[in-house]
């Protein structure tokens, strides 16, 4: 039987894992194990399967089904906590895919609610709370509006938070920092994660974050900016901080840039065997973008 969490147990660094494929465009299963049993040794609180940089949307059902038994499988016996993220565009989908997670073993899900053909906010909320209703484990309500174009005000998350205790929330407006305040003002106890690389993460630990939902391969950088923090060092966090944000800043100008970025480090890193994305996909060079200059520059880290 799986670990209970609560909300605030979600707090620290919480990857989002990459999905490793083959040369030839298959899911490269050998790499993808390599990478979780990696990542368990980071120092990461938690890990996430199928967010954006997973390429969730690229996976076929056989091929999500098939990861996400091994995933938690994977992180059974372990510290760190398993959640898999709910993509679905129908209600009714999301539902019965939230409660097989949860039969699975997920400690917690992550919920992508849906965006296609612009649904009303009244649908969006309905959706996510259809979810929040069916399960019991917390899930990780995601706001990305860049990338969906959805409009969700802070207050209806507010309301969601009353309604649902085991909602948290992941927070990636660009720049999230304003509307996590009002968040926090209508409730002030709500959980709330940053992704969006961590760009703004010592801005959202200074407001009252919990914690941090970044790419996965560098997450030792991430785990030793959230230590510092944690221990009242927080000039140092973010003079490392800020010298990770000379790269992640330009890097995130796309997220199919930051996934290519990432699958190209974890691959001269040893951890997974190519940097194949499946297409379409962000060609990169390696040179032009940096990645040489961000290894040596964090080489201590990426041991």
């Amino acid at each position: 039987m799986s670990r209970t969490y609560t909300p605030v147990e979600l707090a620290g660094v919480n990857p989002i894992a990459a999905m490793p494929f083959t040369q030839d465009g298959k899911v490269d299963t050998l790499s993808f194990i390599r990478l979780i049993e990696h990542l368990k040794t980071t120092g990461c609180h938690g890990i996430t399967l199928f967010g954006i940089a997973s390429e969730f949307y690229k996976l076929t059902e056989k091929e999500k089904e098939q990861l996400a038994t091994v995933f938690v499988q994977l992180l059974a016996e372990s510290d760190v906590y398993s959640c898999i993220s709910v993509t679905d565009h129908s209600t009714e989908v999301a539902v019965e895919r939230a409660r097989y997670y949860q039969a699975l073993g997920a400690n917690c899900l992550m919920l992508l609610p849906p965006f296609f053909l612009k649904p009303t906010t009244e649908q969006i909320v309905h959706h996510i709370c259809s979810v929040l209703e069916s399960v019991s484990i917390p899930v990780l309500v995601q706001y990305a509006p860049g990338e969906t174009g959805l409009d969700i005000p802070p207050s209806e998350m507010a309301e969601i938070s009353r309604r649902f205790p085991h909602a948290v929330f992941k927070i990636e407006c660009n720049p999230p920092v304003e509307y996590c305040e009002e968040l926090l003002t209508l409730k002030s106890d709500v959980v709330i994660l940053n992704g969006y690389a961590g760009l703004y993460m010592m801005d959202m630990l200074d407001i009252g974050g919990k914690g941090v939902m970044p790419g996965c391969s560098f997450t030792e950088i991430y785990v030793e900016i959230y230590r510092l923090y944690q221990e009242g060092k927080s000039e140092k966090a973010k003079v490392l901080h800020a010298v990770l944000l000379e790269y992640i800043q330009r890097w995130m100008s796309h997220c199919e840039y930051i996934i290519a970025i990432e699958k190209d480090i974890l691959k001269q890193r040893g951890i997974i065997e190519t940097d194949y994305c499946r297409l379409p996909a962000y060609k990169i060079d390696d040179d032009a973008e940096g990645i040489t200059g961000f290894i040596e520059t964090f080489g201590d880290y990426l041991k």
